[in-house]
């Protein structure tokens, strides 16, 4: 590919992390484009899950009820475990994307839409039992 940042290639520099960029052959950039996207997708979720953290705190913020803060916690806690399954996710696809062997399974997105049935549920429970 003209002008790739190739080990090969004259000028080519290294890319972080090593771990990744330095196994297999070099891809087809629109992969490594479509899964840098997926990774993006990853990020914007784990923000608005902050997001509804922040918007159930001050919201609720004089609610006596425990569960309010237990709710807003768990929620900023998907939000910080979305950030690091983003990355494990983007870093294990990247490797099997330039190594050619089958992707990762989904294991961690059945985990994350179960948490976030439960604090969903959890958050309804509190809205429709305020009085």
């Amino acid at each position: 590919m003209p002008g790739a940042h190739h080990p090969d290639h004259p000028g080519a520099r290294a890319r972080w992390p090593a771990g990744v960029y330095g196994t297999g052959a070099e891809p087809d950039y629109r992969f490594s484009l479509a899964n840098e996207r997926t990774f993006l997708a990853w990020l914007r979720t784990s923000m608005a899950l902050v997001a509804g953290a922040v918007a159930l705190d001050t919201f609720a913020g004089d609610d006596p009820r425990p569960g309010v803060r237990t709710l807003t916690a768990a929620l900023v806690a998907l939000g910080a475990a979305g950030t690091v399954a983003a990355w494990l996710r983007w870093r294990a696809s990247e490797r099997a994307i330039r190594r050619g062997e089958p992707l990762p399974g989904f294991g961690v997105g059945a985990v994350a839409c179960g948490a976030l049935l439960v604090v969903a549920s959890a958050v309804a429970a509190l809205v429709l039992t305020r009085g």
